[in-house]
């Protein structure tokens, strides 16, 4: 089990605008899904259909994902206005 032992201190993690990276990944899941949708049959004669299946998948789940970060966003932003820090410090306590 000591292998797996971290060794170092973990980084810190990338800022970013997490909501509008999740929501252009989805976007792209769903542009494409509509541009495989025309060679539907070409993938089901040669068994490619789940290409068609994972990215309507992914953009399904980016939805879920879409909303999961919007609803944290809307947290640490609260978080932060009610102890008047920024939202990294609500999300960060310990810094």
């Amino acid at each position: 089990m000591t292998k797996w032992t971290p060794r170092h201190e973990a980084p810190e993690p990338l800022e970013g605008n997490v909501v509008a990276t999740v929501t252009g990944g989805t976007a792209l899941w769903f542009v494409l899904f509509l541009v495989q949708l025309p060679f539907y049959g070409w993938f089901a004669d040669h068994g490619h259909l789940w290409w068609l299946w994972t990215c309507l998948a992914g953009g399904g789940l980016g939805l879920i994902g879409v909303w999961y970060v919007r609803a944290r966003d809307a947290a640490l932003r609260r978080a932060a206005a009610g102890t008047g820090a920024t939202p990294r410090d609500a999300e960060h306590p310990d810094d």
